[in-house]
């Protein structure tokens, strides 16, 4: 299995089993992951982009060579983020990044995300957005997020038609009503977690309405119970192939790219 939404270190409002670097890769390990791509908890709220990413690329180096794939933040609010995009690019080797909309105070309708994720796909990076951390109903009263909309992506998407893009934590795509959701899961180019879509059938009615091609596996571990994301698989009743593009093709072909 490749695991494309794992994140590294301390969440910041409470401990979670696997927040060390070490014990996540362990505990991915004997779960049967091969490969887990990584974020950091950090990129959240510290302002210090670059220590965060070099932070990131150092455990993925110490603690899971050719397991852990970093996947760097960029905050295109923050000055001279352009230099933590090349850095993340030329200096940590890294293949993609992941971005925090809500928790950086941008919309995807901003100039400045739509100039970062066109020099991202210039450099043939990954772009993964998280729309969500956690259930609103579970937030810390003082760090309520909303989950970000992607609407914006309609009219972004063929603007920047050789862009990869990865949409994280984010379930209800088929009750959604906005009708640019539509549009955005017929979208060749974008890609889908399965990490929060959940309800009796949510895995197979989102295969369903997207592609079987774009839909990857993601746990949200350590946030998530990782097995919670195997009973998902296993209540899709999807056949051998559906599962295997699911839980390693599609993510192994989309890393190929880089």
């Amino acid at each position: 299995m490749i695991d494309t939404n794992v994140h590294l270190f301390r969440w910041p409002f409470r401990r979670l089993i696997g927040d060390d670097p070490a014990e996540l890769v362990a505990r991915l390990r004997q779960k049967g992951v091969t490969q887990a791509w990584a974020g950091s908890f950090e990129a959240l709220l510290c302002r210090d982009v670059s220590g965060v990413n070099t932070r990131l690329a150092v455990a993925c180096r110490e603690h899971g060579p050719e397991f852990l794939v970093p996947f760097g933040v960029v905050n295109p609010k923050s000055p001279d983020w352009e230099e933590d995009l090349r850095r993340c690019h030329e200096v940590h080797r890294m293949p993609g990044v992941r971005l925090y909309p809500n928790y950086h105070g941008y919309t995807l309708a901003d100039p400045a995300f739509a100039k970062l994720l066109s020099l991202a796909a210039d450099r043939n990076l990954i772009v993964q957005i998280a729309r969500s951390m956690e259930d609103v109903r579970t937030e810390f009263p003082l760090m309520v997020v909303q989950p970000v909309d992607p609407s914006p992506l309609v009219d972004l998407l063929p603007r920047v038609p050789h862009v990869r893009l990865m949409l994280l934590n984010r379930g209800g795509w088929a009750e959604d009503a906005n009708p640019s959701i539509a549009v955005i899961k017929k979208s060749e180019g974008v890609y889908f977690d399965m990490a929060m879509n959940e309800g009796i059938g949510g895995l197979a009615r989102l295969i369903a309405e997207t592609s079987p091609n774009r839909v990857v596996f993601g746990s949200h571990y350590p946030f998530f119970y990782f097995e919670s994301a195997l009973l998902k698989i296993r209540e899709a009743d999807l056949t051998s192939s559906q599962k295997t593009a699911l839980t390693e093709g599609n993510a192994r072909g989309l890393l190929s790219m880089s």
